[in-house]
Order: C-alpha cells, then sequence, then structure tokens
C-alpha cells in the first residue's frame, strides 16, 4: 500500500511540473559567456562552478569569443553594529554585501543594465566565544556568497537582455 501511495505521489509531481529550485533551471539567453573578475574572487568561483553545473552557457577566457561578459559594477561588505548590551558592549552584528553587476557585449555594448542585490544577515555577539563567532560569521559570509550567485543566475535567467543593434538605429 505505501508503495503505491509513493507510485502516485511521484507520477502527480513528475506529471505537474515540479523540479527543484536550480535543477534545470538556469537556462541563460547567451550561448558563450565571460566572467570580468579575478580568478580567486569568490563570486567567480562559484559563478563559474554553478554555470559549468547547469551546462547553461560555455564559460570562456578570452572576452573576444564570448556573447555576454559578465562586469562587477560593485561589491561593497559592511559589518556594522545592530545593538549593545547595557555595559556597551556588542550585542549583534549586521553583515550586510551590496553588489551590483550588468552584463555587456563583446563591443561593451549593455546587454543587461546594472542590478543591484543587497543581502543582509545578523548575527549575535559573545566575548567569551570569540573564535566561534569568527568562525560564524565566516560561514555567514560564504552563505551569502552563494545566496548572492543564485540571485544572480535567476536574474540573468529572468531578466530579457536589450538588442544595443536595434536602439543604435532609432
Amino acid at each position: 500500500m505505501r508503495f503505491l501511495f509513493a507510485l502516485i505521489l511521484a507520477a502527480a509531481l513528475s506529471g505537474c511540473g515540479f523540479h527543484l529550485r536550480g535543477a534545470g533551471s538556469a537556462q541563460l539567453p547567451y550561448k558563450s559567456m565571460y566572467i570580468a573578475l579575478p580568478e580567486t574572487a569568490q563570486v567567480n568561483i562559484w559563478l563559474q562552478r554553478y554555470l559549468s553545473a547547469e551546462n547553461s552557457a560555455l564559460i570562456v577566457s578570452d572576452p573576444k569569443e564570448a556573447e555576454a561578459i559578465f562586469q562587477q559594477v560593485s561589491d561593497n561588505r559592511q559589518k556594522t553594529i545592530l545593538s549593545v548590551n547595557a555595559q556597551g558592549r556588542v550585542r549583534e552584528y549586521r553583515l550586510q554585501l551590496n553588489y551590483s553587476f550588468r552584463i555587456v557585449n563583446a563591443k561593451g555594448q549593455v546587454l543587461v543594465p546594472p542590478n543591484e542585490i543587497t543581502l543582509s544577515r545578523d548575527i549575535t555577539f559573545d566575548d567569551s566565544s570569540i573564535l566561534a563567532k569568527d568562525l560564524e560569521e565566516g560561514m555567514l559570509w560564504r552563505d551569502m556568497n552563494n545566496d548572492l550567485v543564485n540571485q544572480i543566475v535567476r536574474r540573468l535567467t529572468i531578466i530579457k537582455p536589450k538588442n544595443p543593434d536595434l536602439e543604435e538605429n532609432e
């Protein structure tokens, strides 16, 4: 009976078009892409890894061969005090990430205008466990990087790129 129920549930889910977020959902409108970031930049590493896993666009090493060029406009990371206790010691911090990017073609014409993504996480602080809180902060920054790349890819799949050749003729 359980097997039959599981089979019916699997058939219903597969028939309705359900798929996990990130599984086959990253079909970019570009055949090839160049990421104009240093090779050691976290966003570059995560973006290449994500796009390679999805097979949505070929990542090229020469911008002249790319149909689209990913450019970082800004990357601001801040750690601000959110609250203090009665003794004036910090109780909470807010980690904030403001990232802006755009997509251009090999001629430098803008395909996707600058997009800004803002992420924030709150973290409690305790003087007695500084090392643990340092590790937790590092994990939160990595989580924010992962979330940032997911949002970039989702935006790139949703945003319809402009055709700069048509706009020049108008």
